[in-house]
């Protein structure tokens, strides 16, 4: 349902809590990312990300589910790749990008030897990159 949406309608949806919680999958995530850096920079994408994200899991009973650090590194990860990207569409910058997609966890782990999704202090806060900082 959300690749209906311009990417303005997404975000503001998303925003407001909108957006169903069954169309906030990983490539909504990666979508957000890259919206919010596009229109804001990196570090405000973050910090405006992380808040909409906490809320929205709490709204939806997933307050368990929320990862600071998957989440910064996410859009760390998707930065990192808009550095090098020429694309001005995110169907276009995921198609470019594959790794994004389905090598995820596996690109996460060239960064942490931490096991980032599992830790409980890294769903508290961020952990910093122990093995290859990112951009």
């Amino acid at each position: 349902m959300c690749e209906n949406m311009s990417d303005l309608e997404f975000a503001e949806s998303f925003a407001a809590g909108a957006l169903n919680p069954s169309d906030f999958d990983h490539k909504a995530h990666l979508r957000l990312a890259w919206i919010h850096i596009s229109q804001y920079g990196v570090e405000k994408a973050i910090a405006a990300i992380c808040d909409q994200i906490r809320a929205f899991a709490a709204a939806n009973g997933a307050k368990d589910k929320y990862n600071k650090t998957v989440t910064v590194a996410a859009i760390r990860a998707v930065y990192h790749f808009m550095l090098r990207s020429n694309t001005t569409d995110f169907e276009s910058f995921i198609q470019e990008n594959p790794r994004l997609m389905y090598n995820f966890k596996e690109l996460l782990n060239h960064h942490y030897s931490t096991n980032i999704f599992t830790s409980a202090l890294a769903k508290r806060e961020y952990l910093q990159p122990e093995l290859l900082p990112f951009d």
